[in-house]
């Protein structure tokens, strides 16, 4: 592995869940962090941990959906870091609902934040990406390559994503950018307790996988010397409850 020290990464959805472990992790590592997410107040009390390990952490409260606080954070970064090593995409929105009655307007939310999002902020950031030769991570679900009742609007977005993230790669990857999708089951969270309740099951956190692992599995991928690369990742509990 190679030391990511003093690199510096986006992480969106830094707010909880995977993306909270993931810049945790990274901040762990030494490196510089730059926090996205709806709400200021969390993302400083996620940067006060941070800053026990990180050179620096850096927030931005920001609306991924709206296209100009995207170009406002982009350019808010350029000025704050000058340049970018990774981009990490773990912000998503999740609906229930089966596909006859869920309401449109639930569609184009999980839309909004779970594909034009990061594919908005990847088309941003990636000039200073460019400059690093830097590495992009797609945080998406095992519902982007299988769909299952219930969740079909759901699945659609995330599939969407899946191939948001392969064209990307393909378009890229020559300049020396590296692009992976990490596609997680259940992970312990508080949207996962959401689909228990809503699936009328007992939600037990211990049986599912933590996001820490998850943070785990991301940043050894992020630390593969440069004569590799992994472009998809599934990640399941082991215990299937």
């Amino acid at each position: 592995m190679t030391s990511i020290k003093n690199q510096i990464a986006v992480i969106s959805g830094a707010s909880s869940g995977i993306g909270k472990a993931v810049a945790l992790g990274l901040a762990a590592e030494g490196v510089k962090i730059c926090l996205l997410g709806r709400k200021l107040e969390t993302l400083d009390a996620i940067a006060k941990l941070a800053r026990k390990s990180a050179p620096q952490v850096l927030c931005y409260q920001v609306d991924l959906t709206a296209d100009k606080d995207v170009r406002k954070t982009a350019d808010l970064i350029q000025q704050d870091v000058g340049h970018l090593d990774m981009l990490i995409h773990s912000a998503g929105v999740f609906s229930f609902g089966r596909l006859e009655s869920a309401p449109l307007e639930e569609f184009d939310r999980q839309y909004r934040t779970n594909v034009r999002a990061p594919y908005a902020l990847t088309q941003a950031l990636l000039p200073m990406l460019r400059t690093r030769r830097g590495q992009i991570v797609f945080i998406n679900s095992s519902a982007g390559l299988n769909a299952s009742a219930n969740v079909g609007q759901y699945a659609a977005t995330k599939h969407a994503l899946k191939a948001v993230a392969d064209s990307f790669r393909k378009e890229i990857n020559a300049e020396g950018l590296r692009v992976l999708s990490i596609y997680p089951g259940r992970t312990a969270s508080p949207m996962q307790e959401a689909v228990f309740k809503k699936e009328g099951r007992e939600y037990r956190p211990e049986l599912l996988m933590q996001p820490e692992d998850l943070a785990f599995v991301v940043i050894s991928a992020l630390a593969l010397p440069r004569s590799a690369e992994v472009t998809d990742i599934n990640v399941r509990p082991l215990i299937k409850s």
